[in-house]
């Protein structure tokens, strides 16, 4: 992908589709580097969550979640983790995108797929790390609601919605 204009908005072309074991290697790529880049947004260093950077953890994952690619004009541009939780209950477990890519309306657009492929779930969960400007400002902006912190100090968001019945 072209990352010489960054104003350009690509959320047009985006696609949700099931990771494979052969795209983990990528991900963990743009996992690394996508969390990586949180440094610029409040992390106290680089880091992430568990297994994050390793291509194993996103194959495990692969079996036991639904584990979206993100693509943009064809390519894996980051990658999305579901788990349900209840019936119509369901949490985005991870959502990320490459960092030489983002501010383009990518993970917006991302969503935007995820709540058609789950027309019937009522309730969306998710956790961020209290610190992070950039998840705490984009969540709202998709239509998540803040409703308090984790036991680890993160901060809880949820999405209700009048699914079909």
């Amino acid at each position: 992908m072209d990352t010489a204009d960054p104003t350009v908005s690509v959320a047009d072309d985006v696609a949700l589709t099931k990771a494979r074991s052969r795209d983990a290697d990528t991900l963990a790529d743009i996992s690394e580097r996508a969390f990586h880049s949180d440094v610029e947004c409040g992390a106290p260093g680089p880091g992430g969550p568990p297994g994050y950077d390793q291509p194993e953890w996103q194959r495990k994952t692969m079996r036991g979640a639904e584990y979206y690619k993100i693509l943009a004009g064809g390519r894996i541009v980051g990658g999305c983790i579901v788990f349900r939780k209840d019936t119509r209950a369901y949490e985005v477990g991870r959502i990320f995108v490459d960092p030489d890519v983002q501010s383009r309306g990518i993970g917006a657009a991302a969503f935007e797929q995820l709540w058609r492929l789950y027309p019937l779930v009522k309730r969306w969960t998710l956790g961020t790390p209290s610190w992070n400007r950039r998840t705490r400002h984009f969540y709202p902006e998709v239509g998540f609601t803040e409703i308090g912190e984790d036991a680890h100090g993160g901060v809880l968001f949820e999405r209700v919605t009048s699914a079909s019945r």
